[in-house]
């Protein structure tokens, strides 16, 4: 059971990594720091904020469904 745990644990903290690398992207391009595979901070600021939001709503999609099966949700949050 615990490894289980643990993979479960490895799988949920990889969204949380991608949510960390689009903050450090969208901080670098507030102190004009350009990364190499971005052409410019246009982009590279873009893709801060696509990371950022896929690893937010990931980890927030666990925890919802997560309280569903708990029934641990507001009435208006069941299916």
């Amino acid at each position: 059971m615990t490894v289980q745990r643990f993979i479960a644990l490895v799988i949920l903290l990889i969204p949380v990594f991608i949510a960390g690398y689009g903050i450090k992207l969208m901080r670098d391009t507030l102190f004009q720091i350009l990364n190499w595979p971005y052409g410019s901070h246009y982009f590279q600021f873009l893709a801060g904020i696509i990371c950022l939001v896929v690893g937010v709503w990931f980890v927030g999609g666990f925890i919802l469904h997560r309280d569903r099966k708990n029934n641990k949700v507001a009435p208006r949050f069941q299916k």
